[in-house]
């Protein structure tokens, strides 16, 4: 049979457990009101938060025997009470849902990271002389003027710097600007007009702004004509060198001007619009959002996530993933959003509003308008092939998680991988690292270093690992995995320890790769590399992890962040040791 059929039947009234029926009394004493409900394990942790429109009938179908998919089903299991907070409409429980999950960070709940960080151009009209600013976080406010993100390739950076010398403009920061009683060297090269010293006035100096800002406004022609004036006047003054500079940055200037100018990536709007589409395949869904400003197609974004992590249809899950986006960046917020979803799908687009509370700002939100048929269709099949070529290249972490799983034998996808590497020198400064996965990616507010007790006799690599294990257990929120950096020798050590704290989590190893030195008939030595091991207790065989490319990535990056974090610290503690130790040590006489 097939496991998807088989994962979505519902669970007969007989093997339910006394705590799912408990639960679903409970529930059906809730309110009809909408609102948020907060799912907690054992240990009083929130596993997984929720919104409803009636929140009776939401909760009470996690245990009754109504149809779940399998994510529901194991998600149940690990539910022994739960919390609930009313709303007054459905938008107000979307807002205060999506709050929670940032708070909280269920396990159970899919974290919309975004790791694109694109370059902006920046203007603090505050300021009495502003300067063009390249900034990758930007922080809106009032009188900050932001033009952008630009995409790799756009070579915003050259174009900055061509922009400030050739319209002579503040360079310096504010606190140089401001402390400045003499024209810097700038000045003297003609790459300034010292504003610090009152050598232009600041009609003149908004003048020249200007024209750097035409270029990011949609109106670079006007700034190409001033510098080809400026071209031909040096010309005829017969400043040579001057004009063949300005003919160079003309180029630059007008490639990039040109750059995104194309008749499939231009609107007659000179609007901020995001188009929005996703697609969903047999695993996965993608979805792509793509950005037109001041009608130009500047880029793109893209996420993806588990099909067995939708709880309710996939348009309710877009639109919670987009309020996660757009209210969880400061920077780039469009006055328009378009997507392919229809007004039927959710309430929230019935009123065509999305209001980011946040950001002080309201979001216009369109179900499918004609004029971006064809933009709109870009995007989703941009979906499709981001997905298309990530599982052709098995680039998709589920791929590897579930192989995982199907590995150790678990009822659920592990989400949150832990990797551990001790590093230690003949006894001396012992540390530890501690890397932590979420869902295939690294989680850097998770990693930690733990400096480890030395110990009389020096290498001990179970009082060692048990210190290690007892002070990470401390801290709560254990993993569904842990991994540890070595052999057989390692793992059942790592395991042994575990199961004298009882902390039923399963542990695995990678083996480091063997270096093999052969020599030809030439005598010419050649290194051979054997293959990247996986060490699974109970298995009788190591598993060979290029059979699975997607796991292969993540437990070997994992690996070598252990290595790359534990060293960092451990180098520091060595260092310090020997400095200590000589500074302790008698002046000869």
């Amino acid at each position: 049979m097939n496991d998807s059929v088989k994962d979505n039947r519902p669970i007969p009234s007989d093997k339910r457990s006394i705590q799912t029926v408990k639960m679903e009394e409970k529930a059906r004493l809730l309110p009809t009101k909408p609102g948020c409900y907060l799912m907690k394990n054992k240990a009083e942790q929130i596993i997984y938060v929720g919104k409803a429109k009636n929140l009776r009938s939401r909760v009470l179908s996690y245990f009754n025997n109504s149809a779940k998919g399998p994510k529901t089903e194991i998600l149940v299991t690990h539910i022994v009470d739960f919390d609930f907070i009313m709303t007054d409409n459905d938008a107000e429980s979307f807002v205060l849902e999506n709050n929670l999950i940032k708070k909280h960070a269920p396990k159970y709940n899919i974290r919309l990271k975004d790791d694109k960080s694109y370059p902006y151009v920046v203007i603090n009209t505050n300021e009495a002389f502003p300067r063009l600013e390249f900034i990758r976080r930007v922080k809106r406010g009032k009188g900050i003027d932001v033009y952008g993100p630009f995409v790799t390739g756009s070579n915003i950076w050259e174009v900055l710097s061509i922009l400030t010398k050739s319209f002579s403009l503040r360079d310096c920061k504010l606190s140089d600007f401001k402390t400045r009683k003499e024209p810097c060297l700038l000045y003297q090269m003609k790459q300034c007009s010292a504003p610090c010293v009152d050598k232009i006035s600041k009609a003149d100096y908004e003048k020249d702004l200007n024209l750097a800002r035409d270029l990011f406004s949609g109106v670079g022609a006007k700034t190409l004509r001033e510098l080809e004036k400026r071209m031909q006047k040096a010309a005829e003054d017969e400043e040579f060198e001057k004009a063949a500079q300005i003919r160079d940055s003309l180029v630059i200037l007008n490639e990039f001007a040109n750059n995104f100018k194309q008749s499939n990536a231009e609107l007659d709007s000179d609007r901020n619009i995001d188009i929005v589409a996703f697609y969903q395949g047999e695993i996965e869904v993608d979805l792509s959002i793509y950005m037109m400003r001041n009608g130009i197609l500047l880029g793109h974004k893209n996420f993806s996530f588990s099909n067995l992590d939708i709880e309710e249809s996939a348009e309710d899950l877009m639109l919670n993933y987009l309020f996660q986006y757009y209210t969880g960046t400061y920077d780039s917020l469009p006055q328009l959003i378009v997507t392919h979803m229809s007004a039927e799908s959710n309430d929230l687009l019935e009123s065509g509003l999305l209001t980011l509370e946040k950001m002080d700002k309201t979001i216009r939100v369109r179900p499918p308008l004609k004029q971006y048929d064809s933009l709109l269709n870009l995007t989703r099949d941009h979906a499709f092939e981001q997905q298309r070529v990530r599982m052709l290249h098995e680039d998709s972490v589920y791929v590897g998680l579930n192989k995982l799983k199907d590995l150790l034998g678990l009822k659920e996808r592990p989400v949150v991988l832990e990797c551990y590497d001790i590093a230690i020198f003949q006894g001396s400064s012992p540390t530890a690292a501690q890397i932590v996965f979420h869902d295939g990616k690294p989680d850097k507010s998770k990693y930690r270093h733990y400096h480890l007790q030395e110990l009389p006799e020096g290498n001990n690599d179970f009082a060692m690992m048990k210190e290690l294990i007892i002070r990470r257990s401390d801290n709560g929120d254990l993993p569904d995995v842990f991994i540890v950096d070595g052999g057989l020798g390692q793992v059942n050590i790592f395991k042994e320890v575990l199961k004298e704290l009882n902390i039923p989590i399963p542990v695995i190893g990678i083996a480091k790769s063997k270096v093999v030195k052969t020599k030809d008939g030439f005598k010419n030595e050649d290194i051979k590399r054997s293959e990247e091991r996986l060490i699974i207790p109970g298995r009788a065989n190591p598993f060979m992890l290029n059979k699975n490319k997607s796991l292969f990535k993540i437990i070997v990056q994992m690996r070598d962040e252990a290595h790359r974090f534990s060293r960092r610290l451990h180098h520091k503690e060595e260092v310090k040791r020997v400095f200590n130790k000589k500074k302790l040590r008698p002046k000869p006489k």
